[in-house]
């Protein structure tokens, strides 16, 4: 596998910061299975995969993925302490510096919230498939309607929020009641 650039501004920093790797577990039909989620440094979701493993070929498997999906490698990969994640990152991302610790993976902790909410709501998901095309629409199009509030006055909060809907009602062809 050949190595993926880094891109750069013109001072020569990096433009991409860090990947925040996370697993939970999701109870399906009875049987326990792992959703990875891969947070960027803004807690945008860049990507998830539902897998019945939670060892070194799964953590490859979701490595692959990521970087299929995404086309550039991160400056440092932050995890927290499960061994698949030093092991598949060592084979897949040599040169990229890992970060493992109980504290600093926060930010992806913090993004399974919405997914716990959703599963709520639908009572469950009834197969790891129906989880997987869930989850992986419904994670961009929750961080389109969720702006980062604390950021913004409240005109520009507004603002922003009519832009976005405008924006969905363009791409989803409806119109307002």
């Amino acid at each position: 596998m050949e190595p993926v650039p880094y891109f750069r501004d013109f001072s020569g920093e990096s433009l991409h910061g860090g990947w925040y790797l996370d697993e939970v577990f999701l109870t399906i039909n009875g049987e326990r299975h792992y959703l990875w989620r891969a947070v960027d440094q803004h807690s945008n979701v860049l990507d998830i995969l539902v897998q019945c493993r939670r060892n070194k070929k799964a953590a490859k498997k979701f490595f692959r993925k990521l970087l299929k999906g995404l086309t550039y490698a991160p400056r440092v990969v932050i995890t927290d302490k499960l061994k698949s994640y030093g092991a598949a990152k060592r084979e897949i991302l040599p040169g990229v510096e890992h970060r493992q610790s109980r504290y600093l993976n926060n930010r992806c902790e913090s993004s399974h919230l919405p997914t716990r909410q959703r599963e709520r709501r639908m009572q469950r998901f009834k197969s790891p498939g129906h989880a997987q095309r869930f989850l992986a629409a419904y994670g961009p199009i929750a961080q389109h309607f969720r702006p980062r509030r604390h950021l913004l006055p409240a005109g520009a909060y507004r603002q922003e929020m009519a832009q976005r809907f405008e924006t969905w009602q363009d791409i989803t062809g409806t119109t307002t009641a």
